[in-house]
């Protein structure tokens, strides 16, 4: 009979092949967290400059998509900047504007910058091809606006969806109009009403304008005040211009807000 021996050189290369692929891990863990602290810091200096643009009492949430960030500094061509700030006051006294809760997000296509310049805070060359920015009218603002005509109190906002609505001729042409739906409560003679009321709201001049249809009342016997409260709820709503100045161009509704939008081409990250 043949001895047979133990295959222990098996045993050294499978220990040796064991300690690459653990040392492969190790290393792409590595170069992930690298790539991750790398878009933090470029996140952080684009934040810096957004709150002194934006005029914001605190920096806005920044993020860089697309994976891997190093790829694209490399490239100096950041494909998509989300920014987002949220609770925004805009007071303008000459124009009448006063808002106080505004949620304002713009979302960056192809930030152009080179990465040196960016992890410096350096980014008075950086431009940006496109702009989509955004803001949204809450109904805190809106109850607020409504009470210097009449008392209102827990106004809330919502799409009219009792209609179907006809599909657009151009679905890719922006919205201009948009089916709402307003509820809340107001005071009459010292008696709480309930009210629902049935409109919509309009792209005007960069500005949301409000008109009322129809308006539901808890107490039938009230229904003389309709008028006064369709024209206390015809509010014009002036937010002024989106982020980086872009024009509005469209507007929608969605539950608990207005939201404008508009989208902007070829502008610095920061003004020059």
């Amino acid at each position: 009979m043949t001895a047979h021996t133990p295959a222990r050189p098996r045993k050294k290369k499978s220990r040796r092949g064991k300690f690459l692929v653990i040392t492969v891990i190790v290393l792409g863990v590595l170069l992930v967290a690298a790539d991750f602290a790398l878009a933090a810091a470029g996140e952080y200096q684009i934040a810096q400059r957004m709150r002194e643009k934006l005029q914001l009492s605190e920096d806005p949430s920044v993020r860089i998509n697309g994976f891997p960030f190093t790829l694209q500094a490399l490239r100096g061509d950041y494909q998509h900047v989300e920014i987002r700030a949220y609770g925004v006051p805009i007071r303008n006294e000459q124009q009448g504007v006063d808002l106080r809760d505004l949620d304002v997000e713009a979302d960056l296509l192809h930030t152009r910058v080179e990465l040196a310049d960016l992890l410096a805070g350096n980014v008075s060359k950086a431009t940006i091809d496109t702009v989509k920015g955004s803001v949204r009218i809450k109904a805190l603002d809106l109850n607020r606006l409504a009470n210097q005509v009449t008392p209102f109190d827990k106004l809330s906002i919502e799409p009219d969806n009792r209609a179907a609505v006809p599909a657009p001729a151009n679905p890719a042409a922006p919205k201009t109009t948009a089916a709402i739906k307003l509820s809340g409560e107001t005071n009459v003679a010292g008696k709480v009403v309930t009210l629902t009321a049935y409109g919509q709201i309009a792209l005007v001049s960069g500005s949301i304008q409000i008109n009322i249809d129809d308006i539901e009342l808890n107490d039938a016997s009230l229904k003389q005040i309709v008028p006064q409260l369709r024209q206390a709820l015809a509010i014009k709503i002036d937010p002024g211009t989106l982020p980086f100045g872009a024009t509005p161009t469209a507007v929608e509704v969605e539950s608990g807000s207005f939201k404008l939008s508009g989208e902007i081409a070829d502008v610095p990250l920061v003004q020059r």
